[in-house]
C-alpha cells in the first residue's frame, strides 16, 4: 500500500522533507554528532567528499575514508530530532520514493553517534570514552511506539519510575552487540541516562528552580541489582529504541567532558572528542 503525501513529505527536488537528501546521497554506515559544525571536524578527515548537503540542524558530509564510504551528519540535540532523523534516514534506504511503498528487502544501516557526556559516577573519569551498552530513556518518545522490551529492560525501567516518582515508565534499550565488539571493545562501558532537557532534568538549577533538588543524587545513587547509572546526554535512549523498531545496527560512544558529581569539566575537551573521532574512523 502506498504511504500518503502527508505521512511521507517528498521535497519538490525528490529529496526527503527535513534531511533534504536523496538515497544516494548516503552510505549504509553513518556517523551521527549533535553540533552541526561537528560534521566538518569529522569529514576534515576524508580522503574525499562527495555530498555536502545542509538544511536546518541537519548537515550532512558523504566520502570517503581509507577506501571506505562513510556519511556523517547533525542532529541537533534531543530526541525528537532522532525521530525525525531515523524515520528519514529509514525512508531512504527502505522505502521507494516513486511508488511510495516499502521495499520488500530491507537496508540495515550502521549508525555510530559520536557525543559529549556528563558522568554521573565519581569513577567514571574525565577525558574518557564511554561506549553506552544500555540507555534508559527519560522521555516520553516511546509512549507513541511499539517498541518491544525484555523482561529485564523493563524490570530496570520500572526501578528507576518508581525511585524517580514520575508519571509515566521510562524505556531500557541496549546497543548492537556487534558495533560493540568492532569499535567500542576497549571503551568504558556504560549505561547512559537520555534526558529531556539540559538543565532542570539533568539537575541543573539556575533560575527556574528544581521540582526534585535530590535528582543529580537519585541519578547517582539508583541500583537495580547490579545496574546502575553511568552518564547522561539527550539522545541515545531515542537511538536505540528507533533502531530496535526500524531493524538497524546502533552504538552510542560518549567524550566524558564533565563529572556532575565532583563538579568538573575537562579543560582539553576538543581533544578527548577529536581522539574519539579517530578512533570510530579507524575502526568502523
Amino acid at each position: 500500500m502506498a504511504i500518503a503525501e502527508s505521512e511521507l513529505i517528498i521535497n519538490q527536488n525528490g529529496t526527503v522533507y527535513h534531511l533534504n537528501l536523496l538515497p544516494e546521497h548516503i552510505s549504509d554506515t553513518i556517523i551521527t554528532v549533535g553540533d552541526p559544525e561537528r560534521v566538518a571536524k569529522v569529514s576534515k578527515y576524508f580522503d574525499e567528499i562527495e555530498v555536502k548537503v545542509a538544511k536546518r540542524e541537519f548537515v550532512t558530509h558523504t566520502g570517503y575514508y581509507k577506501g571506505k564510504r562513510l556519511t556523517v551528519i547533525s542532529t541537533g540535540m534531543g530526541t525528537d530530532n532522532i525521530d525525525i532523523l531515523m524515520n528519514e534516514l529509514d525512508a531512504l534506504v527502505n522505502i521507494d520514493f516513486q511508488s511510495r511503498e516499502i521495499n520488500e528487502e530491507k537496508i540495515k544501516l550502521r549508525i555510530v553517534r559520536i557525543g559529549t557526556s556528563g558522568s554521573l559516577q565519581e569513577d567514571v573519569p574525565l577525558g574518557g570514552h564511554l561506549a553506552s551498552h544500555t540507555s534508559m530513556g527519560l522521555d516520553t518518545l516511546m509512549e507513541f511506539y511499539p517498541l518491544e522490551q525484555s523482561e529485564e529492560e523493563t524490570s530496570i525501567a520500572t526501578a528507576l519510575q518508581k525511585e524517580l516518582g514520575i508519571g509515566f515508565r521510562p524505556y531500557c534499550v541496549t546497543a548492537s552487540q556487534s558495533l560493540i565488539d568492532k569499535i567500542a571493545y576497549d571503551m568504558i562501558p556504560g549505561n547512559t541516562l537520555t534526558c529531556p532537557g539540559f538543565y532542570a532534568p539533568q539537575g541543573r538549577v539556575l533560575r527556574g528552580g528544581l521540582k526534585n533538588t535530590e535528582l543529580l543524587h537519585t541519578y547517582n545513587s539508583f541500583r537495580h541489582n547490579d545496574y546502575r547509572l553511568t552518564n547522561f546526554e539527550m539522545e541515545t535512549a531515542g537511538y536505540y529504541s528507533m533502531g530496535r523498531i526500524l531493524g538497524h545496527e546502533m552504538l552510542s560512544l560518549n567524550a566524558i567532558v564533565a563529572n556532575r558529581i565532583t563538579q568538573e569539566f575537562a579543560e582539553n575537551a576538543e581533544e578527548v572528542i577529536d581522539e574519539l573521532i579517530l578512533k570510530v574512523l579507524d575502526r568502523i
